[in-house]
């Protein structure tokens, strides 16, 4: 049971990397699930683990965008000030209590299926040459949605943030992506800080994660100049939409006994005698 388990988040930890490695997207929206449904952790563990595996793996894709310099400061600053400030109001009233375990998995479900609906919409576009208020105001905004997310459901974020760069601020792909990056390692690190819980018992789940992560970064390195964004986009939004089925799953096998969801499935079931 414990090498299969290891076996999991190892495969996990490698898809998650590659993603990061050429997307600038893809890590704890599918890492959340992956400690949940497949390693059985509590939410609130989940999400801790979630965001520090997603800061290391986030961290060592970063450094050829950065040679490259393939970051783009201003957009940055625009989105991700907010998303500060979203991902530490998120977290402290996941800290605070405040929302239900199956709350947060719905919100995650909702999150996925955005995602997925955002990233087959995205079409590679022209940069555009000049910036209005009006689009700054929108990405300010879009950036405070991606703090709260992170910080009520463990993502990361980059699913929003680089349709957001790309449409909204009109950079090229390789530079959302690397911009992305950045982003998701600063809003990841203010969740985690706004929760509060450290996932001390659960260090060696880490290991595999980031082993895998590493592999799967090498490999999204050396083959991202090759690959076509609009069909790894298509691969990844379905794989969200799974993702949203799983955990749509989990929030209604976490109902209590006798809430409305379980009533719903007893419908149409012969009365006991």
């Amino acid at each position: 049971m414990i090498a299969t388990t290891a076996a999991v988040l190892l495969t996990g930890g490698a898809v998650i990397g590659f993603l990061l490695a050429v997307l600038g997207a893809g890590g704890s929206i599918l890492l959340l699930p992956l400690l949940v449904s497949g390693a059985g952790l509590p939410i609130k563990a989940a999400m801790s683990l979630s965001l520090l595996v997603v800061i290391l793996l986030a961290l060592g894709n970063l450094g050829p965008y950065l040679r490259r310099g393939q970051v783009a400061p201003k957009p940055a600053l625009v989105l991700g000030v907010p998303a500060l400030a979203g991902s530490w109001v998120g977290g402290s009233w996941v800290k605070a209590g405040l929302i239900p375990e199956a709350m947060q998995l719905g919100i995650f479900t909702i999150a996925a299926l955005l995602a997925a609906w955002l990233l087959s919409r995205h079409r590679e576009r022209q940069p555009r040459t000049r910036e209005g208020l009006r689009s700054n105001a929108i990405l300010a905004a879009q950036g405070v949605l991606v703090g709260l997310l992170t910080g009520l459901a463990g993502v990361g974020g980059g699913f929003a943030i680089v349709p957001a760069l790309v449409l909204l601020a009109g950079l090229p792909m390789p530079l959302a992506t690397g911009t992305s990056l950045v982003l998701i390692v600063t809003n990841s690190l203010m969740a985690l800080a706004a929760l509060g819980h450290w996932p001390a018992a659960h260090w060696p789940l880490l290991l595999p994660l980031v082993g895998g992560g590493a592999i799967g970064a090498v490999i999204g390195q050396r083959l991202a100049p090759r690959l076509s964004d609009h069909r790894l986009r298509q691969g990844f939004a379905a794989l969200l939409i799974g993702t949203a089925l799983l955990m749509g799953w989990e929030v209604w096998r976490r109902q209590p006994v006798g809430s409305g969801l379980h009533d719903l499935s007893a419908l149409g079931s012969p009365p006991s005698h």
